[in-house]
């Protein structure tokens, strides 16, 4: 890319595999509400599949990130990817590490890993694009990457899963803290020209970050999440969000 200073890939990759362990250090050192009894962090049980999916995809040569929320039940608390949908990242990506469990895991919401025989809607939709658009990994990731704003997994007692956006604030505020400043972290190693937001509390997290940090360089943008529970992600996901990236000037 036009004014990129050449790096050392090694060195380079090696910060974020830094930065991402540091995350998972200081989000396990967070205390939440008694209304939220199960949190998984992934990047502790599934930390290999994670550390495969940054060494084998992440390139100094990205120029798009995309940021989602938070794990799924169904995806990244499963397979440590975001978006991680079992087969989309067994098939699409060729990620195999070993996954481990929880050391508490609620028995509504085991932790099966590749043996999961469910599908993430939200994952499938978003891999399924990559791969329609790009047909190989390789193509895709050479000028993009995709990560989670938080890479933790919220429960009820009941399992209902909760999203960040639905903690209380005194749990949410010390997240955000510490969220935020990983992605600061990321984007100074990544260096990418767009941030994209996919739904509404990506792209809101995106811009607090892009403003704080005064990241004057990168352009936000924002397509719409894969959610099932969206009537209109319902609707060709797929075509929209490809539309939102030709309209960007991304795509």
């Amino acid at each position: 890319m036009p004014g990129r200073v050449r790096v050392n890939h090694q060195s380079w990759n090696r910060q974020l595999l830094r930065n991402a362990k540091q995350l998972s250090q200081d989000v396990a050192k967070l205390r939440f509400d008694t209304s939220i009894p199960w949190v998984y962090n992934p990047l502790e049980y599934a930390w290999k599949p994670h550390r495969q999916f940054w060494q084998r995809y992440a390139l100094p040569s990205c120029r798009v990130l995309f940021l989602g929320m938070n794990p799924g039940p169904w995806g990244m608390a499963q397979t440590g990817i975001p978006f991680g949908e079992v087969t989309a990242v067994r098939e699409f990506l060729k990620i195999d590490a070993p996954i481990s469990r929880p050391l508490r895991e609620h028995p509504k919401r085991p932790i099966q890993g590749w043996d999961c025989p469910r599908s993430e809607v939200s994952g499938r939709r978003l891999w399924g694009l990559f791969q329609q658009q790009f047909t190989t990994p390789e193509a895709f990731f050479e000028q993009h990457f995709v990560v989670n704003y938080c890479p933790l997994v919220f429960m009820e007692s009941s399992a209902r899963n909760v999203t960040p956006d639905k903690l209380p604030a005194d749990s949410r505020r010390p997240l955000e803290d510490v969220c935020d400043q990983h992605l600061a972290r990321l984007l100074e190693i990544l260096q990418p020209e767009w941030l994209i937001g996919v739904g509404g509390f990506a792209e809101k997290c995106g811009s607090r970050i892009l403003e704080s940090w005064d990241f004057s360089q990168i352009q936000l943008g924002r397509i719409l999440h894969p959610s099932p529970a969206s009537p209109a992600a319902n609707r060709d996901w797929a075509g929209t969000a490809s539309r939102q990236l030709r309209e960007l000037g991304i795509w």
